[in-house]
């Protein structure tokens, strides 16, 4: 009923090692569960987050998901790393204006290697901005899955 999704780190001093997190398995039982009759937009987000879970646990159950953050409080919701390759980073908003690239370059700045995406639902067709020495792809779900 629920997953837990442990952090991912190299043990640095500045990371968060051992707090994992908990996503529900599905959003309708998340808006029962919190007595949500009418959602505010400021829920949205969090669902959003949830139901990209759920999708990516769907088509990838061989592969490990986590999520990074460090004790300055920068995050990066999911990250998936592969063997021998770098850390793909996804951010997951609701729009496209809610993403702060704090987090990533954070994270970046610690693993250097791998893609960087924001999947977001207003995104109707993908597209990169790039913030400094940092370039992110903002897509949809559909799109994020095919490129995983």
């Amino acid at each position: 009923m629920i997953h837990i999704v442990r952090p991912f780190s190299s043990r640095r001093a500045t990371e968060i090692v051992s707090a994992p997190k908990v996503y529900a398995f599905d959003t309708g039982f998340i808006c029962h569960f919190k007595g949500w009759e009418t959602l505010r937009p400021g829920d949205l987000g969090m669902l959003w987050e949830h139901y990209v879970l759920n999708e990516m646990q769907g088509k990838f159950q061989d592969r490990r998901i986590l999520y990074w953050r460090d004790k300055r409080h920068h995050e990066v919701d999911f990250v998936w790393k592969r063997k021998g390759k770098g850390a793909i980073a996804i951010e997951c908003k609701w729009s496209t204006d809610q993403f702060e690239p704090a987090g990533m370059k954070a994270f970046r700045r610690l693993y250097p290697e791998g893609k960087n995406y924001v999947v977001a639902y207003d995104v109707k067709r993908s597209f990169q901005r790039a913030y400094k020495n940092l370039t992110v792809e903002f897509l949809n779900l559909d799109p994020l899955i095919e490129r995983l």
